[in-house]
């Protein structure tokens, strides 16, 4: 059994920061995530997309920003349980908890920070009956290197931010990309817009509008894509293809974490207040997108600073008879449980005698 202070469920960016406020107080971390790496939605699903509202960063790649926070974190030490899904939360007589993960994993703590994002995510499917016939064998619900595609024969079907960005995005990678959407008029921002018009003026995406993908064909992987369009003198069109990737948007889902008990309004958990982001069980807390509240806001930002106040409550509860005193990392630098240190330089001053 894996024991720890705080246990985090959700390894994206507010899970991942749980880590380092923690550690700040001197407070153990284990994270478990159901996605094979940590990062969540910014690993996942846009790797490669510019986040421009991160404190300090006018612009970042979503992978960066993994990546930046887990360089950040390392001196704590946090475990993983990656690839697994937290199944059922048991609490016991002393007020701790065992939380069990789908493959048997159980994990011991005596708080549980739920930060799992808008839940487990499911890609919207087109109604194409042999679609999952092809699932990694050609067809690809997310893009999480755009190198695959390199040289490679690509249809994007949508008509929202996503198709409009991998379309643009593929178009310099691809050595063939259409974009199908089945009306003329995109959901995009007007730029991508704009940009997808100008690139397929240019010859390097091919719009192909008031149509839709209907049919997949292939042997051991997928080699053609139906298109059928709506002015039913074209009918049908076989298209020779190496990828279909179908962005459609995804359905967000609590899973089993649904059933816990907490209180849930409109598919978030809900905490009683933003004072320390407590559920309805006491020691069971949700911070970032996964929760709600009056005035909630659903930023990475808004998870950072949730999870700085969560951390300073888990610690009272923890440790009821100490008392914590606020050190800005500035003055009291940052001391990794792996021995490491970081603190400011102190300036010395020396008295002059005239």
């Amino acid at each position: 059994m894996i024991k720890t202070d705080i246990l985090i469920i959700g390894a994206g960016p507010t899970g991942l920061f749980t880590v380092f406020e923690a550690g700040l107080l001197k407070l153990k971390t284990h994270l478990i995530d159901a996605l094979p790496q940590p990062g969540g939605q910014c690993s996942e699903i846009y790797p490669k997309k510019p986040i421009y509202d991160i404190p300090a960063f006018p612009e970042i790649l979503a992978g960066d920003l993994v990546k930046n926070l887990m360089e950040q974190i390392k001196p704590f030490e946090p475990g993983f349980t990656l690839g697994e899904r937290a199944e059922t939360l048991e609490k016991l007589d002393d007020g701790t908890f065992i939380v069990t993960t789908n493959k048997g994993t159980q994990h011991h703590a005596p708080v549980v920070a739920i930060a799992g994002g808008l839940g487990s995510f499911e890609p919207k499917k087109p109604p194409i009956a042999n679609i999952s016939d092809f699932e990694d064998k050609g067809v690809s619900y997310f893009i999480k290197d755009p190198e695959v595609y390199r040289d490679r024969k690509v249809v994007i079907a949508g008509g929202g931010d996503s198709a409009l960005d991998w379309a643009i995005y593929l178009s310099d990678v691809a050595s063939e990309v259409a974009l199908v959407h089945r009306r003329e008029e995109f959901r995009g921002a007007l730029d991508s817009v704009e940009r997808v018009s100008e690139l397929a003026k240019l010859g390097k995406i091919e719009m192909i509008t008031n149509a839709e993908v209907v049919g997949l064909k292939g042997e051991d992987e997928l080699e053609q894509v139906v298109i059928r369009h709506k002015d039913k003198a074209r009918g049908e069109e076989f298209r020779e293809v190496d990828d279909f990737i179908p962005l459609f948007g995804l359905s967000p889902k609590l899973g089993p974490i649904g059933s816990w008990g907490l209180e849930i309004e409109k598919n978030a958990i809900k905490v009683d207040n933003s004072y320390d982001y407590q559920t309805n069980i006491p020691g069971v807390y949700a911070i970032g997108d996964v929760n709600t509240y009056k005035g909630k806001l659903k930023l990475i930002l808004s998870g950072f600073h949730e999870a700085a106040i969560m951390c300073q409550s888990a610690y009272q509860r923890i440790y009821p008879d100490k008392k914590y005193v606020l050190k800005y990392t500035t003055v009291g630098g940052v001391e990794g449980f792996d021995g490491s240190k970081k603190e400011a330089k102190r300036e010395v001053v020396q008295s002059i005698s005239v």
